[in-house]
C-alpha cells in the first residue's frame, strides 16, 4: 500500500523504494542471523576488501567505502567478489548489471566507464593496490589482497 503520511513500523515489515529497493524493518532488539558470505561471516584471513550483502556495504580494511557504490557498481563488485580469483568475461559483467535483455544495446563503452570509476572508488581509499585487474581477451578478475 502507498504511505503519504507517517506510519509506525512493526518487526518484519517489508518498505519498497519505488521498484529499485525493499527493506525489511527489523525492531532494535531484533538479531539478524548471519549468512554465509556475508561479511561478519566472512573467515577472518579474507582479503582487504570484504561485502556486507545484507546492507550492500563495502570495507576496505577497516574504512567503509563512503558514499554507498552504486547499484551497478555494487553488482560489478558483488559479482568479481562471489568468483574471487576467477575471472569474469565482459558478458557475464553486462548481463548481471543490465539484465540478459538489454545487454545486447549496451556498449563496450559503458561497461569500460563503469570499471573506471568503481576503480576510482578504490583506489580513493587504497591507492597502492588494484582490486580489479584486467585479464586481457577474457575479462576482468578480484585481486582481493590479504590483510
Amino acid at each position: 500500500m502507498r504511505i503519504d503520511e507517517p506510519v509506525k513500523l512493526s518487526d518484519g515489515d517489508s518498505v519498497q523504494v519505488a521498484l529499485a529497493q525493499t527493506f525489511s524493518y527489523l525492531s532494535s532488539d531484533a538479531t539478524l542471523p548471519l549468512v554465509e558470505g556475508d561479511y561478519l561471516s566472512r573467515d577472518s584471513d579474507a582479503g582487504m576488501l570484504r561485502l556486507d550483502k545484507r546492507s550492500r556495504r563495502v570495507w576496505l580494511g577497516k574504512e567503509e567505502v563512503l558514499p554507498p557504490l552504486s547499484v551497478s557498481q555494487y553488482k560489478v563488485l558483488e559479482l568479481l567478489y562471489d568468483n574471487e580469483g576467477l575471472v569474469v568475461t565482459r558478458q557475464q559483467l553486462i548481463e548481471a548489471i543490465w539484465g540478459e535483455e538489454q545487454a545486447l544495446t549496451v556498449s563496450e563503452q559503458a561497461l569500460d566507464a563503469l570499471i573506471r570509476r568503481l576503480r576510482d572508488r578504490l583506489s580513493g581509499i587504497d591507492p597502492a593496490h588494484m582490486y580489479i585487474a584486467t585479464v586481457r581477451g577474457h575479462g576482468l578478475r578480484l585481486d582481493n589482497r590479504p590483510e
